[in-house]
């Protein structure tokens, strides 16, 4: 580790403030920004935690039936308090890391990184829902925009994320035992006007909505409806855990597992 200043301001507004000083990083839970500082890998000046900010931490029904989660609300959190109204997501929660991440680790954080492994993506592009920071919203479909890329802009703070909840939903995932974080993961859900499949942990790109599948549950929503169907191998991560065409193939095996639960 090195020297740096810290800062744990307590609302939105200061902590804007803070973030707009030269070479300034935000701090959510700190899961992966830590580990990278501690390898080097990144190394600002001033560290901006939001941990101290009460108004964007909780789980809360808005009127118009979306579950609004606010960006500095931790996983356990999230798996204990959306159980009730958006179980699949309180499942995906539920299912990070260990402990020490889920106690630690933030919606916020998560999605503001956009690690092409993590697995609330899934769960943000599949619900099709509402990125709210403090200056804007933004669409999940324009939100995430490659390999650690979104639509924020510099200093721009994840204070709400508002998830439609769908009336069947399901996130399953091929895990890497060491580190959970998802080889495949599939988030599947199931909206009046249609339903809408993320993909997590396959693609060179980062999560990404399978629309075929889309297409094929959207007309009958059972897994037989995916038999034989896979998205192509092209630009699919190929490491030591398993092929382009392998992770391919697994996406179509998880999606039909993810319908089934969601049935």
């Amino acid at each position: 580790m090195y020297a740096f200043e810290f800062e744990r301001p307590s609302t939105v507004a200061d902590a804007a403030k803070a973030l707009g000083e030269e070479d300034a990083q935000a701090l959510g839970g700190g899961q992966t920004l830590i580990p990278t500082l501690k390898q080097r890998l990144a190394m600002p000046s001033k560290l901006v935690s939001l941990s101290g900010i009460a108004e964007i931490k909780g789980v809360c029904k808005a009127d118009d039936g979306a579950l609004c989660v606010g960006g500095g609300t931790t996983h356990a959190t999230v798996a204990s308090e959306a159980k009730a109204d958006y179980p699949a997501l309180a499942a995906l929660a539920g299912n990070i890391g260990d402990p020490a991440v889920r106690n630690r680790g933030t919606i916020g954080g998560s999605i503001a990184n956009n690690d092409p492994a993590a697995c609330y993506p899934s769960a943000v592009l599949a619900s099709g829902a509402t990125v709210v920071t403090n200056k804007r919203e933004i669409a999940a479909d324009d939100y995430f925009q490659g390999l650690f890329e979104t639509a924020l802009d510099e200093g721009e703070i994840v204070t709400e994320v508002r998830f439609p909840v769908p009336e069947k939903a399901s996130y399953q995932k091929f895990e890497q035992p060491a580190s959970r974080f998802a080889l495949v993961g599939v988030f599947v859900a199931k909206y009046a006007d249609g339903v809408r499949v993320a993909v997590t942990g396959a693609s060179e790109s980062g999560v990404f909505r399978w629309s075929e599948a889309e297409a094929a549950l959207s007309s009958n929503f059972a897994p037989e409806a995916l038999d034989g169907m896979a998205p192509p191998a092209d630009g699919m991560i190929s490491d030591l855990h398993g092929s382009a065409d392998y992770r391919a193939h697994l996406v179509g095996v998880i999606a039909r597992r993810a319908v089934a639960a969601a049935s």
